[in-house]
């Protein structure tokens, strides 16, 4: 019998296994094409840290490798903060198919940051789970490598959604180590005080090549539309 993976979440959950991250509050975008792709980021302020939550907000099945999130894109007006990577971990609530459940929700070792290329649809910092050309094994978060190779490559552990289907999908999606639902990423090396709204020409990478669909981000709803997965099953629980 099919299952989504939803459905595994509450499992997952009901059993502990779960990551943990929160919405600190900041600004968001949103992104959405005709095919039913569709993502979410926020960008919050932490003391120094710069938290960027990156989320598949997709309710379509996920059937073929461009349907999986694999990076966000942005740039800053004015001056730009120097970034360094910090920690990237599992959302509250989201989990790993086709993979055991890694330990801590660290997904570092299959996650990377770079800043400085040549602008992609305008923004020139970026975080991603696959190489593009753009990002290498230097570019990685801490963490062990969960899925070789050592470099992001490839499709695993891109971001699908909770509204994925793990019985339908092509022979690039079966069996593929993917995340469900969200991801956080820190970042260090912000200023007190920092202004998030300088944040500009976000865009959603989906797929393991720039030819493949992107999409821009538009300010979205505030943090509180970011109750996610794990939030929603939450409220199931205590109701």
């Amino acid at each position: 019998m099919s299952q989504t993976r939803a459905s595994i979440a509450a499992a997952l959950v009901a059993c502990g296994v779960m990551g943990s991250a929160s919405a600190l509050g900041g600004v968001v975008f949103t992104g959405s094409d005709a095919f039913g792709r569709a993502a979410r980021v926020e960008f919050a302020q932490s003391g120094s840290n710069l938290v960027v939550t990156l989320k598949n907000t997709s309710v379509s099945d996920a059937l073929v490798p461009t349907d999986i999130l694999t990076a966000v894109f942005w740039s800053f007006s004015g001056s730009a903060p120097s970034l360094s990577r910090v920690s990237a971990v599992l959302g509250a609530g989201s989990f790993v198919v086709n993979d055991p459940q890694p330990a801590g929700g660290v997904v570092g070792g299959e996650f990377a940051f770079a800043s400085g290329f040549a602008p992609v649809s305008g923004g020139t910092f970026g975080l991603s789970s696959v190489g593009l050309d753009l990002f290498g094994p230097p570019d990685r978060f801490p963490g062990p490598d969960l899925e070789p190779p050592t470099s992001p490559d490839g499709l695993q552990y891109g971001i699908t959604s909770a509204a994925d289907n793990i019985a339908t999908g092509n022979g690039g999606l079966l069996g593929t180590p993917l995340i469900v639902d969200t991801v956080v990423l820190t970042l260090s090396g912000l200023p007190v005080g920092f202004d998030l709204g300088s944040i500009q020409n976000v865009s959603f990478q989906y797929g393991t090549g720039l030819s493949e669909p992107r999409i821009p981000g538009v300010p979205g709803p505030g943090a509180a539309g970011l109750l996610g997965l794990g939030g929603v099953l939450a409220l199931r629980r205590r109701r």
